[in-house]
């Protein structure tokens, strides 16, 4: 018994001088992490996290994506920024066009200690990985021939009049873009012009010009094409009723039985709308609200 007592105490001597040596050595590289940067996002701002598609001109010719908008593509950004605000909450709202999604969150989020490395990272991941995980989902003739990458920013903004000419900005951009390459597509694919061509004929138009050229070239209304690709998408919070089937043993019964059962949840809902104007702040004035 006393060797084994005399046992048991050197070998908690020596797990001791162990775990002594290790935080040693911890404690001598641990000087390292002052090398960090910290990148805290000032208090009481927006938090607006932009993803873009990087080199998304060579992904879209390789994966034969239709011109001017192919709606896989555009369904598809549309479920990974769904899939992003359910995974990561403090997001109120995203707005997304073509290759690109803006996350904003709310001022008063304190997520991961408002560092912006986090914000991006995680927002970037969650968006990147959902986009191949369901590829297949959107593409299924299609398959993916090598992994997409996206780029991210971090934008704060301090008041709610920033967030929105921001957003104005965006939506701006979306009409712009979407414009220029419906009539420039409608040249090639209609007109029987090369791209170049297509892009000497557009030089130095206005929006005037190039829905113009739409309508009395191409019978093409701009106004009826798809609201998807004209303003773009907005994701926002809705409270909606779930009713699920339970089983529950009610008093005085022998047997469960199955009930219905209601509850209220938040989950994210897509819009096509105009964001630019005041009726969709007036619509949901909830939106950007702390107790929405």
């Amino acid at each position: 018994m006393l060797k084994r007592g005399f046992g048991l105490l050197k070998g908690s001597l020596l797990q001791a001088r162990l775990h002594l040596r290790r935080e040693m050595a911890k404690s001598k590289f641990e000087y390292v992490r002052d090398f960090e940067v910290q990148d805290t996002c000032l208090q009481n701002c927006w938090v607006v996290v932009r993803v873009d598609g990087r080199n998304f001109h060579r992904f879209s010719e390789q994966h034969k994506f239709t011109k001017p908008n192919d709606p896989r593509a555009l369904l598809l950004m549309n479920h990974c920024a769904k899939n992003v605000m359910e995974e990561i909450k403090d997001i109120c709202l995203a707005y997304g066009q073509s290759d690109e999604y803006s996350f904003i969150f709310h001022k008063k989020s304190n997520w991961y200690k408002r560092r912006a490395s986090k914000f991006m990272t995680h927002v970037v991941s969650q968006f990147a990985s959902s986009y191949v995980f369901y590829w297949n989902e959107f593409f299924p003739e299609q398959p993916i021939l090598y992994p997409p990458g996206f780029d991210g920013r971090v934008v704060l903004y301090p008041s709610v009049q920033n967030l929105k000419d921001y957003l104005s900005w965006r939506q701006a951009d979306c009409h712009i873009n979407n414009l220029y390459n419906t009539v420039f597509w409608a040249l090639v694919q209609k007109g029987g012009l090369t791209p170049a061509q297509a892009q000497d004929r557009l030089k130095g138009t206005l929006a005037g010009d190039k829905n113009e050229i739409l309508f009395s070239e191409f019978n093409i209304n701009y106004n009826k094409e798809p609201v998807m690709c004209r303003k773009g998408s907005i994701i926002i919070w809705n409270k909606v009723n779930e009713i699920r089937k339970k089983l529950i043993k009610l008093p005085h019964e022998a047997e469960e039985k199955e009930v219905e059962v209601c509850r209220v949840r938040n989950q994210p809902v897509i819009l096509h709308c105009d964001i630019i104007s005041d009726t969709f702040w007036e619509d949901h004035p909830d939106v950007l609200s702390s107790e929405s």
